[in-house]
């Protein structure tokens, strides 16, 4: 009965997805990174170095200790933010996904990542400054904001707003059970390999229930306890598979040349699909890797900006520079040494394109670092994933407050309070489902999420643009009135915090 039920939503999917990831969808996203990068004059390569000095440094000095003197209790530090949004797109996407990509669309995937990247991170940029540009503060003095907020107040399409929220809510739903899918996969072929316990399938509900209640303890605290697990776990995690990646892509130095060449020349194949990795058409190896591209770095979904919009900075610019350096990270650098690392410890020639990405993931440490890399690898994925479940609960969080906004302050809560109940049931539920449906359905929750997001992106580009000119005219010294807030009551607090902040020295 559930093997039928499974195939069937599977038949579903599989048609739906292909409608969603078709060349409609890739052409759109492209040309919404393009007009934007046009708009604003190609920020994402212009003010990259200003990105990393208004990231790194002030990251660095909060973990020295100081604390904003004006700062509001009920936001989270600009670190916060960004860890908590980093969390949900440096997830199973940067390692398993990254696999998946390069088993069924080849390797050539690869430069479809970056070049979707390239131009996501101005999308990513466009995101935040909207976010923070239309986001609402509520009697507590938290705010919330996301692409259904600009949606609904910037492009004043109140009901593409709920179509987006609605998404949401599946893309949340889809990709807690993809990250859990993955843990439970993980930890139970590293716990095979180690006991030999025999029938997985009675180990995965175990660590999905375990998922589910250490999930539930910090999801009850909001944004502020999940920014601050964030913050302590992304920068350990990703530090160190940044290291463990170095040493392995080291290790086969002579294989790196031949890496970089199979990435550029398979990018453009038009062989016929069934000749094994390198076999597949140009158009599965286009889907493949700006699909896998926008899972990992969620740059035109809509997604990581609801965590930004939580932070406390009032200029909108500011933080839409971290989303430049985020998708920077996630994908130029993270994805970039899980292909490089597969690419240079396999022979693509050897792959079938029928393995299984989890278990070739594990398989990629085990090879290069023996029974210390199996270790190394579940503790660094299972981390990467929880923090993706725990940054999706509070996107669907906020996709379930914006449904019910108009419902009271009672109806609001019993909503959001279902919400985080189902939320935290679910990763029990999903590592009874297989690892390729699970993929595909989050995919198609992820392509009906952007699209609305990237409708509106390209509507507001103007307003970007003007937003992104009058920070920079103010920071040459030139006397216009700030855009910090589409609400002039708003406008003129920030401005007042703004002030008030530059007055008071430094040290």
């Amino acid at each position: 009965m559930l093997d039928s039920l499974i195939e069937a939503i599977k038949k579903v999917n599989g048609y739906i997805n292909d409608l969603v990831w078709g060349w409609p969808i890739i052409i759109l996203i492209l040309a919404t990174g393009l007009l934007l990068s046009v708009r604003t004059k190609f920020l994402q390569a212009r003010r990259f170095k200003e990105s990393l000095s208004t990231t790194i440094v002030p990251a660095v000095k909060s973990l020295g200790g100081k604390k904003d003197k004006q700062r509001d209790e009920n936001s989270v530090s600009q670190f916060e933010a960004f860890s908590a949004a980093i969390s949900g797109t440096v997830g199973t996407g940067n390692i398993v996904g990254v696999i998946s990509a390069i088993l069924t669309g080849g390797p050539g995937a690869v430069l479809w990542m970056w070049i979707s990247a390239f131009f996501g991170m101005v999308t990513n940029y466009s995101e935040n400054v909207l976010g923070l540009y239309f986001r609402k503060k509520n009697k507590n003095g938290e705010f919330s904001g996301g692409a259904f907020y600009y949606i609904a107040n910037g492009l004043k399409w109140r009901w593409l707003a709920y179509v987006s929220a609605v998404f949401c809510l599946f893309a949340a739903f889809g990709m807690s059970g993809v990250q859990t899918n993955k843990i439970s996969g993980t930890v139970s072929e590293s716990l095979g390999k180690v006991f030999d316990f025999g029938d997985a399938k009675l180990v995965k509900p175990v660590i999905g229930v375990i998922v589910a209640l250490l999930a539930g303890m910090i999801i009850i605290g909001g944004i502020k306890r999940i920014g601050k697990v964030a913050s302590m776990l992304v920068p350990g995690m990703s530090l160190l598979f940044i290291i463990m990646s170095l040493i392995a892509i080291g290790m086969h130095a002579g294989n790196i040349p031949s890496a970089f060449g199979l990435i550029f020349s398979k990018a453009f194949t038009f062989k016929a699909a069934g000749g094994g990795v390198l076999g597949y058409t140009f158009a599965t190896v286009v889907r493949k890797g700006m699909a896998r591209g926008v899972f990992s770095n969620e740059a035109g979904l809509g997604s990581s900006v609801i965590a930004h919009s939580a932070s406390e900075t009032r200029e909108p610019v500011k933080q839409g520079l971290w989303g430049v350096f985020e998708v920077f990270f996630d994908t130029f650098v993270i994805c970039t040494l899980t292909a490089l690392t597969f690419l240079t410890t396999f022979d693509p020639e050897t792959l079938t394109g029928f393995e299984e990405d989890a278990a070739m993931a594990v398989k990629m440490f085990e090879t290069n670092f023996g029974g210390f890399g199996i270790a190394v690898y579940s503790l660094i994925l299972p981390m990467f994933a929880f923090t993706s479940v725990l940054a999706w609960s509070y996107y669907g969080e906020k996709a379930m407050e914006f449904c019910f906004g108009r419902a009271g302050e009672k109806g609001r809560k019993a909503a959001v309070n279902v919400f985080k109940i189902v939320y935290i049931i679910l990763p029990a539920v999903s590592t009874l489902i297989t690892s390729d449906l699970v993929w595909e359905i989050d995919d198609t929750f992820n392509g009906l999420m952007a699209i609305p997001n990237l409708i509106c992106l390209v509507a507001l580009s103007g307003l970007v643009a003007r937003i992104t000119r009058n920070y920079f005219d103010r920071r040459k010294g030139v006397k216009v009135e700030p855009m910090l807030s589409a609400y002039p009551d708003l406008n003129e607090e920030f401005r007042q915090y703004i002030e008030k902040e530059q007055q008071e020295p430094s040290g």
